[in-house]
């Protein structure tokens, strides 16, 4: 009796601790992305620059989606700039190339979920918000006028969502945001 019940609590204790194992490498991989193609450091060009969001995601206050900035967004600045760096010799040669950057996704809902970048933009905006100096973006995405490398900075669940729609005054009915 007392093999079976060391052996059913070995057991149970096995499952806990490999349950826990693969939490921290979801965790790990949650808080570290794949590294982007081109470092590109936010912090220089939010930060130092003081480019607005718009300039780079110009689609964020007009569409469900922010975007990935088009290369000759960057190539705008950087094609006769006397600047020498190794990113931005990436950046020429995928120009020269003309193949797109393959930026990995940082940000993202599950597929159930309806998420509008501009109906945010616009509520916030109402609310006399501006995403021009990066506050609107910072609620969900951080201060990017700081941040070197972009990392996901909130969970982007259910909760965090509800949380910031009651703070706010907005909707939390399921149909607002859970689409069939």
């Amino acid at each position: 009796m007392r093999a079976i019940l060391a052996t059913l609590l070995a057991g149970f204790f096995s499952v806990i601790a490999l349950g826990m194992l693969g939490a921290g490498a979801f965790w790990v991989k949650y808080e570290k992305p794949e590294p982007q193609p081109i470092a590109y450091p936010h912090d220089l060009h939010a930060g130092k620059l003081n480019l607005e969001c718009t300039h780079c995601h110009v689609y964020v206050d007009k569409s469900q989606y922010a975007t990935v900035p088009a290369m000759k967004i960057c190539m705008d600045c950087h094609k006769d700039a006397q600047i020498v760096s190794p990113e931005i010799d990436k950046l020429k040669k995928f120009w020269e190339n003309e193949e797109p950057i393959p930026w990995q996704r940082i940000h993202s809902v599950p597929n159930h979920v309806y998420f509008s970048h501009e109906r945010h933009v616009k509520f916030f905006a109402a609310k006399g918000e501006t995403y021009k100096d990066g506050q609107i973006c910072a609620k969900c995405h951080g201060n990017m006028k700081v941040v070197k490398e972009v990392k996901q900075t909130r969970t982007l669940k259910m909760g965090f969502c509800v949380s910031c729609h009651r703070a706010e005054g907005a909707p939390t009915d399921c149909w607002t945001c859970h689409k069939s």
